[in-house]
């Protein structure tokens, strides 16, 4: 039972899928966050390599002009005072252009002790712990930060053989600007962050806002709207296609329902006939006391109305069956030469009654397909000739091949050789081409493909279901072929079908 629901929870969390719109916020969102992070780094790293460049260009200076007036200094023979000392950061300020960034400097004996300072009292807010000897040691010649009394300075210190003396440039202003401007460009990058994920929200939903009027339209679908489409021009071009689609999808959905809706009131209006024939003639029947003879003449009435429903229902069943297409196990290599041998034979008895023979030329080769449909196809089309062929004409029965470019293949067994025919195939074309006794349009030739049509026709010889071309067609269609009519001169009909020839 746990794992039952442990499965279960699996699956909906696999299923679970988050709604477009919020994928691509949150995509969106990640990436916009990514690159302001990055924008920040870099921008941060850009101000504080700034500082710093300036910082160390002020202490260098100034350290050049201290380096210098300390040389001068060790040229004297007195040795080093503290009144010296002073007078060398005076002559050193004198002499730069740096007082405006609040230089401090510290001078020292080469032993360490502390001689002087500017400001004086620079000196006193040292450390008890400080020692210039050490911080020669740790950074000779070299800038570095240090903090005095709570304050932060970039620092360097230089030396001759009498005097140590530090430079200090304080930089707490910096470091309170750095930290004021990394709190601004942080509001500014997530106010930016909010607006370009509100505008690509916005953007995303008035974006896809033209599929809620396809999902309108589609849970308005009901049998009275059939006729209603989506305007591709109101689309925005992504979307077209798929409005396109929906349109040509109504298109073919509205004609399947109007050829439904025929197609039941002709089986409707087909089957009520015969059955109304057969209830009339049996309360008829039924009416009064009647001869034996007249019974067994009644029953011959009811079985011919019994065989005609039943070949009606045997149509259909088989209309419905080709539309279904054939499967794999119905695809085989039909001889259409022995076929049409056995065909010609049956209707050449059927015929000879007005006088009407067959004639049979051309190159008959193997079709793929199913043997019985094929024969039931030609054996309609065969009838079809002799019920509308003229007295004292011949029905034509020629046949041709197509050739395609194919592919080159390789096969390994049978089946995979029925499949590439299909892949890679050669058209077999039959035309059974027969003179009407009475002239006969386009249009009206084009209309004996519709279920239940027939056409009239004087002298009939037999009555039919209306069904023959239209399993004709259907048959063709689930073999991937195709079938048509031509008429010549009004007088000749010619039906060609076209099937796939088998390698």
């Amino acid at each position: 039972m746990t794992k039952m629901i442990q499965n279960k929870m699996r699956y909906k969390f696999k299923n679970r899928r988050w709604p477009l719109l919020w994928r691509t916020v949150f995509l969106l969102t990640i990436f916009v966050v990514i690159s302001q992070v990055i924008i920040y780094i870099w921008v941060q790293r850009s101000v504080n390599e700034h500082f710093e460049q300036m910082d160390s260009e002020i202490i260098t200076h100034a350290a050049f002009n201290l380096r210098k007036r300390m040389v001068a200094l060790g040229e004297e023979v007195e040795p080093l005072t503290a009144s010296k000392s002073q007078s060398l950061i005076d002559d050193n300020h004198l002499h730069s252009s740096w007082l405006d960034y609040d230089l401090k400097t510290l001078i020292s004996d080469k032993n360490g002790k502390l001689l002087s300072s500017d400001p004086s009292n620079f000196i006193h807010d040292l450390p008890t712990d400080f020692s210039l000897l050490q911080l020669r040691q740790d950074y000779r010649d070299q800038q570095f930060m240090i903090k005095i009394n709570s304050r932060h300075y970039r620092a360097m210190v230089i030396a001759n053989h009498e005097a140590l003396a530090l430079i200090a440039l304080p930089i707490d202003v910096h470091h309170q600007y750095l930290i004021h401007f990394n709190r601004q460009l942080s509001l500014i990058l997530i106010a930016i962050t909010l607006l370009l994920v509100s505008i690509a929200a916005l953007s995303v939903y008035w974006g896809f806002a033209p599929l809620a009027t396809i999902v309108q339209k589609m849970k308005g679908i009901n049998p009275e709207q059939l006729h209603e489409r989506v305007v591709v021009g109101n689309m925005p071009l992504e979307l077209r296609p798929l409005a396109e689609s929906y349109n040509l999808m109504m298109e073919k959905l509205e004609s399947n329902f109007e050829s439904l809706s025929r197609f039941s009131d002709n089986i409707a209006h087909e089957l009520r006939t015969p059955l109304a024939t057969l209830g009339t003639q049996t309360q008829v029947m039924l009416s009064k006391p009647r001869a034996s003879h007249e019974y067994v003449e009644q029953l011959h009435h009811q079985h011919d109305t019994l065989e005609q429903l039943s070949t009606l229902i045997n149509n259909m069943l088989l209309l419905a069956k080709t539309q279904k297409g054939l499967s794999d196990s119905q695809l085989n290599r039909v001889d259409t030469e022995s076929m049409f041998i056995k065909l010609i034979d049956y209707y050449e008895l059927i015929a000879e009654d007005q006088n009407i023979s067959f004639e049979k030329t051309g190159n008959f080769q193997a079709v793929l397909g199913d043997e019985s449909l094929l024969q039931r196809l030609f054996a309609n089309l065969m009838s079809n000739a002799i019920y509308y062929a003229a007295s004292n004409s011949v029905i034509i029965i020629e046949a041709s091949s197509i050739e395609i470019p194919t592919v080159p293949h390789t096969v390994t067994s049978d089946k995979q050789d029925m499949r590439s025919s299909i892949l890679n195939p050669a058209s077999f074309k039959v035309v059974i081409s027969n003179r009407l006794d009475q002239p006969l349009t386009q249009i009206e030739a084009d209309k004996l493909f519709e279920r239940f049509y027939r056409h009239d026709k004087t002298n009939t010889m037999h009555s039919g279901t209306g069904l023959g071309l239209s399993i004709v067609q259907a048959i063709a269609n689930a073999h991937n072929g195709k079938v048509s009519i031509t008429i010549k001169d009004e007088y000749y009909f010619q039906v060609s079908v076209e099937l796939m020839m088998a390698r």
